[in-house]
């Protein structure tokens, strides 16, 4: 996504939301970040060398992402970058029908480029954002879904990028259908990369969730 004028035990702990320049919100937006990528394409070799560098300890150490973040870096220590793009390949692209569809439409509608993608585009135009057109997904994709997250915390324009727009937009295009398709991909017999991820994923929007209602609250 790109600004127009760019043109380029029991329960998550909960996590404490505050304004961008809090080290704990730019970890925030940094996983959205990563998930992102992962979710978009299969990591390449440079991708997996932070892997397998990267420090074992979960963003918020001993708390709800710790194991989830474990699997998910012992995974990317355990594929190689041919082995991650074939997993990839199968789950979510393939012949024909995907094993797993990565569109909120599908999942909140049963179909393709339904209501929900017109729905999320209206909201996106109103944050002045609009899709990059070097991309070849529609903007329900869930990588796009989280590119946008990770702005609306670390981007510069305060009158974007606040948490009332963090709640709204995932109240509205996140919390709806995420946690079903990480649920989809954990289950599937060929899953094993995109198995971490999505476990990871799945405890992160369940960390999102339960601090959106805590702001509520």
């Amino acid at each position: 996504m790109t600004r127009p004028s760019e043109m380029t035990d029991t329960a998550p702990a909960p996590i404490h939301l505050a304004s961008a320049n809090d080290s704990e919100e730019l970890a925030r937006a940094e996983l959205y970040g990563l998930l992102a990528t992962l979710w978009l394409a299969p990591p390449g070799p440079e991708l997996l060398g932070q892997f397998r560098v990267a420090v074992t300890q979960a963003p918020q150490p001993g708390g709800w992402l710790e194991a989830p973040w474990e699997a998910l870096v012992g995974a990317m220590r355990a594929t190689s970058a041919e082995a991650a793009a074939a997993e990839h390949e199968a789950l979510f692209h393939g012949v024909g029908k995907p094993e797993v569809f990565l569109y909120a439409s599908y999942h909140l509608s049963g179909f393709l480029n339904e209501r929900p993608l017109a729905v999320l585009r209206d909201d996106l135009a109103s944050l002045g954002l609009t899709k990059d057109v070097d991309r070849g997904e529609t903007e329900d994709h869930l990588a796009y879904l989280f590119e946008v997250m990770r702005y609306l915390i670390a981007g510069d324009d305060a009158g974007v990028s606040n948490l009332e727009q963090q709640r709204r937009f995932f109240r509205a295009h996140v919390q709806p259908w995420v946690e079903r398709l990480c649920e989809a991909v954990i289950a599937h017999p060929r899953a094993e990369v995109w198995r971490a991820v999505a476990e990871l994923t799945r405890s992160f929007v369940q960390v999102e969730t339960q601090a959106f209602d805590l702001l509520e609250s």
